[in-house]
C-alpha cells in the first residue's frame, strides 16, 4: 500500500504544486507547501483508503496547512524576502510593468476572498478541474461548489472594480498623482 500512495502522489504533485503556488503565491512558499503536504500524507498513510480519492485527501491536507500558516503569519506579522522586492529588468517594461500590475490587483482581490471561496477559484480556474471534480476533491455538494465560485467571482470583480476607481481617484485622468487638498 505505501508504494502505492507513493506512486499516486508522484503522478499527482504537479497538480498540487500548481494549487500550493496559487495559495501561497510565492513559489518557494508552493514548494516548501507541497513538501510539508506530501511528508504529511506519507506519515499519515494508514489513515488514507484505498479506494478513496488521493486528490482530495492531498488538497485538504494543503489547505488546511496553509490555512494554519496564514493564523501563524496574521499573528506574527508579515514579513518580506529581500530577492522578491527586487525590480526585475525585461525586455519590455511597460508590459512587463502592466501584467505585474494586473496580476497584483487579482492577487490582492484573491486575499479578501474567504479560503473556501479561495480554494474553488484555484481548484476550478487555476487547476482546471471540473465542478464536479472540485467537489469530490473538497468533498462538498457540487452545487455549493458553483455557489461560491459564483459568490467568488462577483466578490473579485467588486474588489477589483473598486481598486481600479480608487486608483484613478488618487491619479485623475492625467495619470498623475492628485495634491491633497489643504
Amino acid at each position: 500500500m505505501a508504494d502505492d500512495i507513493r506512486e499516486r502522489m508522484i503522478e499527482f504533485i504537479p497538480r498540487l504544486r500548481r494549487f500550493a503556488l496559487m495559495l501561497a503565491r510565492d513559489m518557494d512558499a508552493a514548494d516548501d507547501l507541497v513538501q510539508e503536504t506530501c511528508l504529511r500524507a506519507l506519515a499519515s498513510a494508514d489513515q488514507w483508503q484505498s479506494g478513496t480519492r488521493l486528490d482530495s485527501w492531498m488538497y485538504r491536507i494543503a489547505q488546511n496547512l496553509w490555512l494554519d500558516r496564514a493564523r501563524f503569519r496574521r499573528v506574527r506579522g508579515e514579513s518580506v524576502d529581500i530577492e522578491t522586492a527586487v525590480n526585475v529588468v525585461g525586455a519590455d517594461g511597460r508590459n512587463l510593468v502592466e501584467a505585474r500590475l494586473m496580476l497584483d490587483q487579482v492577487g490582492r482581490a484573491m486575499e479578501k476572498l474567504p479560503p473556501d471561496q479561495q480554494t474553488i477559484v484555484t481548484l476550478v480556474s487555476i487547476d482546471g478541474l471540473s465542478y464536479k471534480e472540485a467537489a469530490e476533491a473538497l468533498d462538498v455538494p457540487i452545487g455549493t461548489v458553483m455557489s461560491r465560485l459564483a459568490r467568488a467571482r462577483r466578490a473579485l470583480q467588486e474588489h477589483m472594480t473598486n481598486d481600479q476607481a480608487r486608483a484613478t481617484d488618487r491619479h485623475g485622468a492625467s495619470g498623475t498623482t492628485k495634491e491633497p487638498a489643504r
